[in-house]
């Protein structure tokens, strides 16, 4: 049916993969507690554009390229490990210096616009979802079983579409909920630098994942 093979398997295991906690999702998250939702959903939006590639390139054949070339996946790996943990420490240094300032005043204070900017959710967001660990064994090595021979080009899509759907839903209610403890992270400065220090260990996690991932 619309090219896809056993289309309640791949619904079930859609839901489970992306109900994982991910770099991409967990930045979303912290895009949205920090500048509300406006910027979550710009950040969300990055995420979606990062999947659509990657949706892209496993319909043009790149997922079996890297399946059967075990250096291209390597460099794949390592090159969003290293991109994850530049991140990770980012964050760090961020917390380092909340942590430092949580009792001055002017720390209570939201971030300069200027400031803001700098961060582009967007930009950062599409790179963390190029290289989600999460999303590139999803559609190397999960995704491409579900479609259908007879059909492929549909199949590619009817997958797609189903798998955005279920990402916007999630990304979502992370945004809202994020956005809810935007004003608490406003006033406490010490439970922001503590958030941050934990994504900034978590995308550490990722970055070692997605290191030793095969496929």
């Amino acid at each position: 049916m619309f090219g896809v093979i056993d289309l309640p398997t791949y619904l079930a295991g859609l839901v489970l993969i992306v109900l994982l906690p991910g770099p991409n999702s967990l930045y979303v998250l912290s895009v949205a507690a920090r500048r509300g939702t406006r910027a979550g959903y710009t950040a969300a939006a990055g995420v979606w554009c990062g999947d659509t590639v990657l949706m892209t390139l496993s319909a043009a054949g790149v997922a079996s390229l890297l399946q059967a070339n075990a250096l291209l996946f390597g460099i794949v790996k390592y090159a969003g490990a290293g991109y994850l943990t530049w991140l990770a420490f980012g964050m760090l240094r961020a917390a380092w210096a909340m942590w430092r300032s949580r009792k001055e005043r002017a720390a209570m204070e939201p971030a300069p616009a200027a400031e803001a900017a700098e961060e582009r959710p967007y930009r950062r967001a599409f790179v963390v979802s190029l290289f989600n660990p999460k999303a590139i064994l999803f559609f190397v090595a999960f995704f491409v079983q579900f479609v259908s021979e007879s059909n492929p080009v549909v199949g590619f899509l009817t997958l797609g579409v189903l798998a955005q759907l279920v990402s916007v839903l999630y990304l979502s209610a992370l945004i809202f909920g994020g956005s809810r403890l935007a004003a608490a992270f406003r006033r406490r400065r010490t439970l922001s630098a503590g958030a941050t220090s934990a994504a900034g260990v978590l995308f550490l996690g990722f970055a070692v994942k997605l290191s030793l991932a095969s496929v």
